[in-house]
């Protein structure tokens, strides 16, 4: 049989845990810029999605004609009540010329971090000047890494924290003051918005929500949108696109699935790559409201399963499945059933 590369969930946070969590978000933020940056030469696709009254599946593909890579991904909003995590995905590297997988990961806990990787990478080019504070309106699974990624990135140090679940706000606070961030727990989400140079929103509940409001904005705010991420799933009310500069990964994907799906087929909007290429300029003035309409795209995926492979092949992590069958004679698929009986 042959052996394939195998990263399990136990593996994947021993690598983070040992590798640290900062450079991790950092190696893969260079691995998803460094992609960005050769946008045109990948083969792309908006996910493919399953909906239901309960969540979401989606396969998300992409390929550099040398390697070919997906994401399988779900989102469950209610899944805690199963003691379930509310995303859960693994991912496959491939290669085009045969077709053979290369690499299988859990992309669970990968996911959160590439997901802060893109975030501060995205904000190093629209955040204004200067920006110290952060509120983080929704404190679930994705909170903790986007904080140590804006921090460790961008010097971010002041964090307000709103969520309408007050346990999650409790875990947060808890394990944020452990690494002796300053955080504010708030009643509101105008309460959090008030002080901060940027918003993340990072929301799980599958409806058209305008979490976040114009009135609520200071001028320069930069926010980061990671929370609609699916057709009729929303956080900000269409007065604060109207307003701001809006940069999106992958446009056909975002204008089904981001905040963006609100507005007019034509609303401008500029895609990530050519801000990181210098096609498009990022933020132009201090005072400008900017966003960035993130929904995930399967490029940033194919780069952290990269990154992770080179890394726990380095560091001895890697397990290996017997995936595909080896064969002497490939097309004698049958005779491995009288092998086995042999066996």
């Amino acid at each position: 049989m042959m052996n394939t590369p195998f990263l399990s969930a136990q593996g994947a946070a021993i690598l983070v845990s040992r590798h640290g969590l900062s450079r991790c978000i950092r190696g893969m933020h260079d691995a998803i810029a460094h992609d960005f940056k050769r946008w045109e030469q990948f083969e792309k696709s908006a996910r493919l999605a399953t909906h239901s009254a309960e969540g979401v599946i989606e396969i998300m593909p992409i390929s550099d004609g040398q390697t070919y890579g997906f994401k399988y991904v779900n989102g469950h909003p209610n899944n805690h009540r199963h003691e379930l995590p509310t995303v859960m995905a693994f991912g496959v590297l491939a290669s085009v010329q045969t077709g053979l997988p290369q690499f299988i990961s859990e992309l669970t806990l990968i996911t959160a971090l590439r997901t802060a990787a893109t975030s501060v990478l995205a904000a190093s080019h629209l955040n204004k000047p200067g920006a110290r504070s952060m509120a983080l309106i929704g404190n679930g699974a994705q909170s903790e890494f986007q904080a140590v990624a804006f921090h460790e990135a961008l010097g971010i140090d002041r964090f307000y924290l709103y969520d309408t679940d007050l346990f999650a706000t409790e875990r947060l606070t808890h394990h944020l003051n452990e690494v002796g961030f300053h955080v504010t727990p708030c009643k509101s989400v105008a309460q959090a918005v008030a002080r901060a140079d940027v918003i993340t929103t990072a929301t799980a509940a599958k409806t058209r929500a305008h979490v976040v409001t114009r009135d609520m904005l200071r001028p320069g705010v930069h926010i980061n949108a990671i929370g609609g991420d699916c057709p009729g799933k929303t956080e900000l009310h269409p007065d604060v696109l109207g307003n701001a500069r809006v940069f999106v990964e992958y446009e056909p994907q975002t204008r089904i699935e981001g905040d963006i799906q609100q507005m007019p087929s034509d609303f401008p909007v500029i895609q990530l790559w050519e801000v990181l290429t210098g096609f498009a300029l990022g933020r132009t003035h201090a005072d400008q409201i900017t966003v960035f309409d993130s929904v995930g795209f399967a490029l940033e995926d194919f780069s952290a399963l990269r990154y992770m492979h080179e890394l726990a092949e380095e560091k001895g992590e890697l397990e290996y499945l017997s995936l595909i069958p080896h064969m002497s004679n490939p097309k004698d698929l049958y005779g491995l059933i009288s092998k086995a009986e042999c066996a």
